[in-house]
């Protein structure tokens, strides 16, 4: 069977984001899974244009079981799976993981395709009618990364990470964002 994830061995045990519910989120995590707009427009806001993508994966691959449950697919069915580090001046920031289904990928009139190294966030936030539908969160800890993401990212503690379904034209898309110790030092 092929891999799902360069980055993961296994999926993380989501944890469903509703209003109103209390977590135990420390703060300056919060502010980074509760950002409702786009990390990397975040991201540049401290590091202009140092913020660069540095692509691990990009090719279709079948996705985690809770993934295809959130993006509505039958077994079997592959998505573009893209995943990639965010970096600025040596720094790694934040791993992304998105999986994004053959008829998103039609309804965005193929832009979501073939983004190279643009950042999916200067992308699907330019889309007028842009919905975030569901948002979970996460703590992962080391066990769970492969070592090749260990080593790309240089994680050597446990990472809080949000994963949220957006719809562009009412198709879904599901971005992973996995924030490195680095981002909780910019307030």
């Amino acid at each position: 069977m092929p891999i799902k994830s360069l980055l993961l061995t296994q999926e993380p045990n989501w944890i469903v984001s509703r209003p109103g519910e209390h977590h135990t989120i420390p703060l300056s995590a919060q502010s980074w899974i509760y950002e409702p707009g786009s990390i990397t427009q975040r991201l540049r806001s401290y590091y202009g244009d140092a913020v660069k993508v540095k692509i691990l994966l990009n090719c279709r691959r079948l996705p985690f079981l809770s993934e295809r449950e959130r993006l509505n697919l039958n077994p079997g069915r592959y998505t573009l799976t893209r995943e990639v580090l965010l970096h600025a001046d040596g720094r790694p920031l934040v791993l992304a993981r998105t999986l994004i289904p053959e008829k998103t990928i039609k309804a965005a009139r193929r832009n979501l395709a073939h983004l190279g190294t643009k950042p999916l966030g200067e992308v699907i936030f330019s889309y007028p009618k842009l919905a975030r539908l569901e948002m979970d969160f996460a703590l992962i800890a080391p066990p769970l990364w492969t070592p090749f993401a260990v080593n790309e990212a240089h994680i050597e503690q446990p990472l809080w990470a949000r994963r949220t379904v957006y719809a562009i034209r009412q198709k879904p898309l599901l971005v992973n964002e996995f924030f490195l110790p680095e981002v909780f030092n910019l307030l």
